[in-house]
């Protein structure tokens, strides 16, 4: 009788999020998942590998938070007039290509281990999905027009399975109606792994002249929103900036999971 006096759609969607808690209640009986931070029952399977307690305690970073507003870091101080926190800069992000980053919060916590489990199975939960909605759909980044994933060397892609970048940027794409693009931006350059402790200039080198566009018209003037998982220091995404821009791309955009909070 409820749901006759409701259109449809809404209907639909109604029975849609009931059978939802339905499964996810059974499946929680039946293959309990337990939190990978704490161990707790993970009831919901939007929340990926945390459970709700975990992702509340995650820093998330909001429109409220003052960013630098090119690499996205936290910065220091108070409150500022909305109509100038365009103005904030840390200055070490200076000499990065790219025109603006972002990230859905720090590098911990759910976060964390989110992007962990990501790496090693092509798994992204909804709860992930849409913290970069909610990143994506604010200024600077919600002017981009094309998305392109971070792209793997062809042989460590083998070797994976997958490109974590190209599903992150897949998703995204079909979530806020943007065409993905994997063909355009290539890795011409196979690096080892940054390994732990590398600074800053390690990392640059390693990275230096490692991408390539092969599809120059189909970035031509576009607004890329370029997808990783995390932001460390920026090299990465710095150097794949560099190439899209030499290629003809207007502006890049960055956008990842979670960002390191020391750079």
């Amino acid at each position: 009788m409820f749901l006759g006096r409701v259109p449809h759609a809404q209907s639909q969607m109604i029975l849609t999020q009931v059978f939802n808690l339905f499964y996810d209640s059974v499946l929680a009986l039946v293959y309990p998942l337990g939190c990978a931070l704490c161990g707790a029952s993970v009831e919901e399977r939007a929340l990926g590998v945390a459970c709700e307690q975990c992702w509340h305690e995650t820093r998330m970073f909001t429109c409220d938070d003052l960013l630098c507003w090119k690499c996205g870091s936290l910065s220091p101080g108070g409150a500022i007039e909305p109509d100038k926190r365009d103005q904030i800069r840390c200055r070490r992000c200076d000499g990065d290509a790219f025109t603006a980053a972002r990230a859905c919060g720090a590098y911990d916590g759910a976060l964390r281990a989110s992007v962990l489990a990501l790496k090693r199975a092509p798994n992204i939960s909804q709860r992930v999905i849409r913290s970069l909605v909610e990143t994506q759909g604010r200024p600077p980044l919600d002017s981009a027009t094309r998305i392109i994933p971070v792209p793997l060397h062809p042989q460590r892609e083998k070797a994976r399975g997958f490109n974590q970048a190209g599903l992150i940027s897949n998703l995204l794409a079909r979530a806020v109606g943007l065409p993905c693009d994997e063909v355009s931006l290539i890795r011409t350059v196979y690096s080892e792994r940054h390994r732990a402790g590398m600074d800053t200039k390690g990392r640059r080198d390693s990275v230096a002249s490692a991408f390539s566009v092969r599809y120059p018209r189909l970035i031509e003037d576009e607004h890329v929103l370029l997808v990783d998982d995390v932001f460390t220091t920026g090299a990465t995404v710095s150097a794949c900036s560099g190439a899209l821009l030499a290629a003809g791309a207007r502006e890049v955009f960055v956008l990842t999971i979670a960002r390191t909070v020391n750079h």
